[in-house]
């Protein structure tokens, strides 16, 4: 386990990622792994993102991680039902160098955003909100991308879960669901990441 470990710290992160993961900590969420985050830049930076939409802000932890690979003229509309969440998320983004109007944050429920944005709008949509509504996303993801735009899921191994045999929770089998539809579907292009707790990524053709 030693190369995932160093793989997953292979790019260190600086004060202002630092700073969120601790609210992020303090207020029992789930942040992105650095490896994850890692991966995040990278993929913002190969589809050359300018316009990104994130299902889950949290405090920022993956925002800040999206926008050190975005271009620099490039906006992130970040979407998640907690306003106080985005304002740590707000403060991570200053603190981590990033003019404000780099941000567009929206509070609310993501499948009531997420109609309201541009089709083919978007060359990067990250998902990491209810694992529930995951095919949900991927329906809207699909709309919003332009061809040759990426989606990416977090989260998708659920601790393991996702593989183990035996009965599992509904958010499991919708994962399951998510990862089958992906893997089959005739308009992506996708790959299963061993990052984190697993990022499932795929190109729309």
């Amino acid at each position: 386990m030693t190369s995932w470990a160093f793989a997953d710290a292979f790019v260190a992160e600086d004060d202002a990622l630092r700073w969120a993961r601790d609210r992020a900590r303090e207020a029992g969420l789930r942040s992105v792994s650095p490896g994850t985050g890692a991966a995040l830049s990278m993929l913002a930076a190969s589809v050359d993102a300018k316009a990104v939409a994130e299902i889950g802000t949290g405090t920022g932890v993956s925002g800040i991680h999206l926008l050190h690979g975005m271009r620099a003229d490039g906006v992130l509309t970040t979407v998640d039902p907690e306003p106080e969440h985005q304002q740590f998320a707000r403060q991570a983004f200053r603190a981590a160098g990033f003019a404000s109007n780099r941000a567009r944050f929206i509070p609310g429920h993501a499948l009531d955003v997420l109609p309201r944005l541009a089709d083919a709008g978007y060359d990067l949509v990250f998902c990491d909100g209810d694992r529930l509504e995951s095919l949900d996303y991927l329906a809207e993801s699909l709309r919003l991308l332009r061809p040759g735009g990426l989606v990416a899921f977090e989260g998708v191994f659920a601790s393991g879960r996702t593989v183990d045999s035996g009965p599992q929770p509904t958010e499991v089998i919708r994962l399951r669901e998510l990862l089958r539809t992906v893997r089959e579907s005739a308009e992506l292009v996708p790959s299963l990441l061993p990052v984190g707790d697993g990022l499932l990524c795929a190109v729309k053709r």
